[in-house]
């Protein structure tokens, strides 16, 4: 990967916290479609359940390979979450998509009571966000000044994702 990198040392900064998205949003999804994929019974749906758990299998270990070109990347504490961090996580994610709808909606908004409606929703998605944030800020499961640990915890997700056995 050395050589792909163009000379540097380490990836940007920039494009590490757009890596840690990924990784964090596609550990996330995988474990929630392992979780589902056994209670399924249309078995078209069971399918496509399937082959979008294996392509997110497929990026995780494609994502993962650039962790330790990350900048600062160092041994960092371990400690298990459990699901209670898959949760905010999801949460989380769920109040940013929905901020990223909402102001994309409103750019779109003809009618004046329609808009004030979507800026009343996308407020709401921002205080949710920022309660989710805080939860999981507060308990260490988004370490979100600490780069390191961050991506670490990244890494430790996306690990017990790949590594979650599923009914096929």
């Amino acid at each position: 990967m050395h050589g792909q990198m163009h000379g540097h040392r380490h990836l940007a900064w920039h494009e590490t916290l757009e890596l840690h998205e990924l990784i964090a949003f596609q550990a996330n999804g995988l474990i929630k479609m392992k979780k589902a994929v056994g209670k399924i019974d249309c078995p078209e749906l069971k399918g496509l359940y399937l082959e979008t758990i294996q392509g997110l299998e497929t990026n995780l270990r494609e994502l993962l390979a650039f962790i330790p070109a990350a900048p600062m990347m160092e041994e960092s504490r371990d400690h298990d979450e459990g699901d209670r961090a898959l949760h905010a996580g999801d949460l989380l994610g769920f109040a940013k998509t929905s901020m990223r709808n909402y102001a994309a909606a409103i750019t779109e908004t003809a009618t004046p009571v329609l808009r004030k409606t979507f800026v009343k929703h996308l407020l709401k998605a921002i205080e949710t966000h920022e309660k989710a944030f805080n939860y999981m800020h507060e308990r260490g499961y988004y370490p979100a000044y600490d780069l390191a640990q961050l991506l670490h915890n990244d890494v430790r997700n996306a690990q017990k994702a790949l590594s979650m056995r599923y009914e096929q």
